[in-house]
């Protein structure tokens, strides 16, 4: 078995704000000494993981990650609803027994925080209760990536709490599992600090996207009207968009023995896991701006290697950056030009396969990944 897949993915896109800072403003790199566009690795792997091919192809197997279990357990408890009916709609009242508040409260924390540290307790003020802050004291301090055999012990814990009513004993909190884990989670790995034995290395690494041109940060001034209005001649609104268009290079490294261990061995799903992966690389962007913008785009060229040869970055393509008339056909060249120059330097050759136009289709590039 080819141990890395390599991914090198060029993908254009029109004007767009795909990635924005504290600011609004697309994020950039400079490199090169020049100043690039970029999308941050934490953007992409977002809406891969969150994609129709992931969260909904790989549903069975799809992780949760979030702080609010604790609100949800007690959600379960006061309204007579089980912790998944709770999760699909928190207003859900069902005829399971009920709970006090207190007592749910008390139960709902000691079950969080098996995943991560409380928030500190609510403590109303002079006799004012304010039942958003309540509930967000519920809540753990960090996110913690939860697979689906966590949750399942979490709903039958909810319901051995529901018949005592009482806080579950120390033992019966060791909520973690090290098996069953979620494609996302063996993916893309999971960090516990207070648990660091379950701890999940991931196995895909994500570059950040950068453009291998200049890119420039422009500004969209923009107006709207209001439609009631008859006597003014003014704008109703006015504002300003930044935005920045460009050929993105994307760089993927997934280590595939560490994915199928991560995922208990089961090769099967850790193919799928690959074909969902693939095809979320190739056709999925990240939702920022998209209905300001419409700019989703599907890359336009990747070239998959596979084989047990040293990972890495083909970005030197681009250190210089490209200024003809079709950059898009340049960096195909210079990627390819600097492919064949590491695999020379270095002595060694993996197994290719080109997506592009005229070249491999989506399906056949997802065969030779998960073959």
């Amino acid at each position: 078995m080819s141990r890395f897949l390599q991914l090198h993915v060029l993908t254009t896109y029109p004007a767009s704000n795909l990635n924005r800072d504290d600011l609004g403003r697309p994020k950039t790199v400079k490199m090169g000494n020049c100043q690039r566009l970029r999308v941050s690795s934490q953007s992409l792997k977002r809406a891969w993981r969150t994609s129709e091919y992931i969260s909904g192809g790989l549903a069975d197997n799809f992780g949760t990650r979030t702080k609010e279990i604790g609100k949800y357990v007690y959600f379960a408890l006061v309204n007579g609803v089980t912790f998944h009916e709770a999760m699909l709609d928190a207003g859900a009242t069902g005829d399971r027994t009920t709970v006090k508040k207190n007592a749910a409260e008390e139960i709902a924390r000691a079950i969080a925080g098996a995943f991560a540290k409380n928030k500190a307790q609510y403590k109303a003020k002079q006799d004012e209760f304010n039942e958003k802050a309540f509930l967000d004291s519920l809540e753990t301090e960090q996110m913690a990536h939860v697979n689906p055999v966590e949750l399942a012990a979490v709903a039958a814990l909810v319901e051995d709490c529901r018949e005592t009513g009482k806080v579950p004993e120390a033992e019966n909190l060791d909520l973690l599992r090290g098996e069953g884990n979620a494609v996302d989670v063996a993916m893309f790995g999971r960090m516990l600090a207070s648990r660091p034995e379950f701890n999940v290395e991931a196995a895909v690494q994500v570059a950040h996207a950068m453009t291998v041109h200049k890119g420039v940060v422009e500004d969209d001034f923009f107006t709207a009207v209001d439609d009631l209005n008859k006597d003014d001649a003014g704008a109703g609104h006015m504002g300003v968009a930044e935005f920045g268009a460009g050929v993105f290079y994307l760089y993927v490294c997934i280590d595939r023995e560490l994915l199928k261990e991560n995922l208990g061995g089961d090769a099967a799903l850790c193919n799928r896991a690959l074909e969902a992966l693939t095809r979320a690389v190739v056709t999925v962007s990240p939702s920022g701006k998209q209905n300001s913008f419409a700019s989703r785009a599907v890359a336009s060229y990747c070239l998959a290697e596979k084989g047990d040869t040293h990972p890495r970055t083909l970005a030197e393509a681009f250190l210089k950056p490209m200024d003809g008339a079709d950059p898009l056909a340049d960096a195909i060249a210079a990627l390819e030009t600097k492919r064949d120059s590491f695999d020379t330097m270095l002595g060694e050759t993996a197994d290719a396969c080109v997506y592009g136009h005229g070249r491999a289709t989506l399906p056949e590039l997802c065969g030779f990944i998960a073959e």
